[in-house]
């Protein structure tokens, strides 16, 4: 009796900490060519790497792509909740528990090659009629921080900022990495030379893993721990050149 009690406790424990393994959440948002979807799967960059540390780990979370917003708030207020990719700023510091980082990234703006007026410095950048960016997160943010006051913040998906760009409704696009305008100016049949890139960096910065407060240190720590084997192995590289490629080469 006394050994099927015990064995009873241990299939309970194990079926615990299964059903806890099975509660968290792993949210993202479409960014290409980090996280985004294509022909109904989701993929990119990150979402390899999320991928290949959960191969590792032997986890099997559930991947979810929602809106900016929506992946922020499920972060912020939804137990055991895991978000990539994240941009670690001083603020959001103590707010997450960090893996990474998973891959560098640099933001310029882009213009029309044809337009009458080229930018070339941050003073023109703010001077431009109209800039056209995300309605939400930290790059909007930022923008504003620095004192614009031109900024369209319309766009909820970045294929937006080039659907107005090429219909002339604004002048200037800021959201995407050199690889992102890549990705969607062939998405677009963008033609070769027809972005040109501001020589004005807004942005460098490390794309992250975020947890949530309340998430098992044993799990960010295992995380943490396969990402750096990932690193040893080369995996890491391999997974980041099949995605690197120059915009409007």
């Amino acid at each position: 009796m006394k050994v099927s009690t015990w064995t009873a406790g241990l299939l309970i424990l194990i079926l615990s900490s299964m059903a806890t393994a099975e509660q968290y959440q792993i949210v993202t948002e479409e960014w290409a060519p980090y996280n985004y979807q294509e022909q109904g799967q989701l993929t990119g960059m990150t979402t390899e790497v999320v991928r290949a540390i959960m191969a590792v780990t032997g986890d099997d979370f559930d991947i979810q792509l929602v809106p900016s917003l929506r992946a922020t708030r499920a972060l912020n207020l939804e137990p055991r909740t895991i978000m990539y990719s994240l941009f670690r700023t001083a603020k959001r510091e103590s707010l997450y528990k960090w893996v990474g980082p998973i891959a560098e990234v640099s933001i310029h703006p882009y213009q029309l090659a044809s337009a009458p007026q080229p930018v070339y410095s941050l003073e023109q950048l703010m001077r431009a009629p109209r800039i056209t960016t995300r309605n939400a997160g930290l790059i909007p943010d930022l923008l504003v921080s620095l004192g614009f006051d031109n900024l369209d913040r319309s766009a909820v998906r970045n294929q937006q900022l080039y659907l107005m760009l090429l219909a002339g409704r604004t002048e200037i696009i800021i959201g995407d990495t050199n690889s992102g305008v890549a990705h969607y100016s062939r998405q677009l049949d963008i033609a070769p030379g027809m972005l040109r890139q501001v020589p004005v960096e807004i942005y460098r910065a490390s794309l992250y893993i975020a947890f949530s407060k309340d998430s098992d240190d044993d799990l960010v720590a295992a995380w943490s721990e396969a990402l750096e084997q990932l690193q040893e192995s080369g995996e890491l590289e391999r997974i980041r050149l099949r995605y690197v490629q120059p915009a409007n080469p």
